[in-house]
């Protein structure tokens, strides 16, 4: 895995800078209140309208507006600065109360109703139903109290975390094992590309590049966002050309397909998203499709896919069959995974490399950095870990503390680490499936525990390992991680304050979900669904995730994954194939990666064929421009939107 041809290509793309600057000054602060109070809210709305916000967009957007007013001023922005901008829009946009109006569409949900579960739903996520604040759609009443201060607590423990056991790995990975992290350079090739704009020097590819993205994605944006939302203003219904969240086919399918969900998403970015994505991953998830596609009819003959029925559409059969089949296969699948992963670190230790460090470079980092000292982010390590514990025990105090410290020091710390190792050879993110509620389930069977308030207490199971890619990426930009520490500190009370703000807002504007957030009326119904399937396996009585849970099937799925790698492994294919296969089979919604794999073809067959080994830098820029446009598009719309709904709502 180690050699695969194709990720030498993704690790040559950016060698680490020889200088690093903090980036921190006056136009990061301004930028922090920017992101927080004029990208989170068109983020939000987007993300309910038409399920995917405006995260990438947002960071160019506001990269664009500093660099421009810096032209005028006659200043520049400094490559560190824009990184910091894009780093604190990605922190600002994760907008932490937005959990708040999903709770409070749980606890009122259908599917909570069906399953029987909506009293066991502890007060401390969202009021009950009959509270008065469900009935006026307002956090601003005493009822919320607790959730938010508890979300708040959380999200402060989390903010530290961050610079704990994830900081710590990414100091083995990195400064002592040497390895290439070979996604890292896509995420920072995007910023650089800006960074020569703002100097002023003469246009780049980069730059040229990016606005080619940017203007397909105003286009697209225009008619895929723009111009629904404008026109359900206007009119009595929307107009839309393109179809939002997609095509809907499996009606016309099913009898010749039965119990396949067909249909296509044309949204445009998935090509786009094909091209930067590794091209057998990507070839995995369409081989993963076809598998689908031919085996679920045979699995709905044979009697096995027994909830599907003629007439349900693309939610109801995902749902059907993952009951039936593919939960239990998806458990097997990504059990092999871990083994796979697990073996993959293993052999890696075997391999001798000149380049490798020693534990004197543990302690000792590269100069200018801005590098703490490693004992540090073990201790933030053990402090958060504890806090999670201290949390869990007070809000669940019937479920087993020893679970939470094997959580969180026995179990986070491995998978943490095989998945650094992972992210830095093979740029792929490693989990075991099903291990936290593995634990909850044994917690009820074998210590007499019974609700489901476990499954939304700030459990310590983290997965540390990913957070290395992104200490990666600040070393390439050449950022010093003092001036991130102060960012971070700059960004979490903005975000607080304009999360919640613009959380109420769009509540009071519409229940949520309804007709005016198409995409949250569609899938948070088959979301709700299979989360609380999993809650009952907690609950006394014959539980549906029992139900649902086929040990035979468990086993074929692992067999098929271990299977799966072992004649990749002997063909000499690449092992980025499984990865792709896994999701594939994984029964999300698959209308969307048709596109992806039009635009891993096309990337492969054609413009890679006419530009060279460049393509692997073009890509991620044309993509980084194609969410910009998008995201220009969807906050005109978004601001356009809010106005008038708010004009409509006087008493608000």
């Amino acid at each position: 895995m180690y050699d695969d041809k194709e990720l030498k290509e993704y690790r040559d793309l950016l060698p680490p800078p020889d200088n690093f600057e903090e980036g921190f000054d006056w136009k990061t602060i301004i930028g922090a209140i920017f992101i927080g109070f004029l990208m989170m809210p068109g983020s939000m709305y987007l993300q309910l309208v038409i399920g995917q916000g405006i995260g990438p967009a947002a960071r160019w957007v506001t990269i664009i507006l500093f660099a421009e007013i810096a032209k005028r001023a006659h200043s520049d922005l400094k490559q560190q600065e824009i990184f910091l901008l894009y780093y604190m829009a990605g922190a600002a946009l994760a907008s932490p109360f937005s959990g708040l109006l999903w709770s409070q569409y749980l606890v009122q949900s259908d599917a909570a109703r069906m399953l029987g579960v909506t009293e066991f739903i502890p007060s401390w996520i969202a009021p009950s139903p009959e509270s008065q604040s469900m009935i006026e759609r307002s956090f601003f009443h005493r009822d919320w109290l607790i959730p938010i201060l508890l979300l708040v607590g959380s999200q402060i423990i989390q903010r530290i975390d961050h610079f704990g056991l994830g900081y710590a790995l990414y100091r083995i990975t990195s400064d002592v094992e040497k390895l290439p992290f070979p996604m890292a350079p896509v995420a920072a090739l995007g910023t650089m590309a800006l960074a020569e704009s703002a100097e002023e020097k003469k246009a780049s590819w980069k730059w040229r590049v990016f606005s080619i993205g940017g203007v397909i994605g105003l286009v697209f944006g225009f008619v895929y966002v723009l111009l629904p939302i404008i026109s359900g203003l206007i009119f009595t219904e929307q107009i839309r050309i393109i179809p939002i969240p997609w095509i809907e086919l499996t009606a016309y399918t099913e009898d010749i397909l039965p119990a396949v969900a067909t249909g296509l998403q044309l949204d445009l970015g998935l090509l786009f998203v094909g091209m930067v994505l590794p091209f057998w991953a990507v070839i995995g998830g369409l081989i993963g499709l076809i598998i689908t596609i031919i085996l679920n009819p045979i699995l709905y003959s044979a009697g096995i896919l027994s909830r599907w029925h003629p007439g349900m559409a693309t939610v109801d059969t995902v749902f059907a069959n993952n009951f039936d089949f593919y939960m239990s296969f998806g458990i097997g699948l990504g059990l092999a995974i871990g083994v796979i992963g697990v073996w993959s670190v293993v052999r890696s230790f075997r391999t001798k490399d000149k380049n490798r460090g020693t534990l004197h470079d543990l302690f000792h980092p590269p100069p200018g950095r801005g590098d703490f000292n490693f004992w540090i982010a073990i201790a933030i390590y053990f402090f958060s870990t504890l806090a999670y514990v201290g949390l869990c025990v007070w809000l669940v105090p019937s479920f087993p503390w020893v679970f939470f410290l094997a959580y969180g020091f026995i179990y986070t710390p491995v998978i943490s680490y095989i998945t650094a190792r992972m992210e830095g050879i093979a740029g792929q993110f490693v989990s075991l499936p099903l291990v936290r509620e593995a634990s909850f389930i044994a917690g009820a069977r074998f210590f007499g525990y019974q609700g489901i308030e476990i499954w939304y207490a700030p459990i310590p199971i983290h997965n540390y390992g990913e957070a290395t890619v992104q200490f990666r990426q600040i070393e390439l930009t050449g950022t010093s991680l003092r001036g991130i520490i102060k960012a971070e500190i700059l960004v979490f009370p903005i975000v607080m304050v304009a999360s919640l703000m613009f959380s109420q807002f769009i509540w009071r504007l519409a229940p949520i979900p309804s007709a005016s957030y198409p995409f949250a009326q569609e899938l948070w119904h088959l979301q709700a669904l299979n989360t609380l399937l999993m809650q009952t396996s907690t609950l006394e009585g014959n539980s549906m995730f029992y139900q649902a849970l086929n040990g035979t099937t468990v086993f074929s799925g692992l067999g098929f994954g271990l299977m799966m790698y072992m004649i990749l492994s002997l063909f000499g294919l690449p092992v980025l194939l499984i990865y792709g296969v896994v999701r594939g089979l994984g029964q999300s919604t698959p209308h969307g990666l048709i596109l992806e794999v039009a635009g891993a073809l096309v990337g492969r067959y054609f413009f890679y064929k006419k530009y060279g080994p460049m393509w692997r830098q073009y890509a991620p820029v044309l993509l980084a421009g194609f969410s910009c446009g998008m995201g220009l598009s969807g906050m005109f719309a978004m601001g356009f939107a809010l106005i008038m709904k708010s004009l409509g709502h006087m008493s608000y």
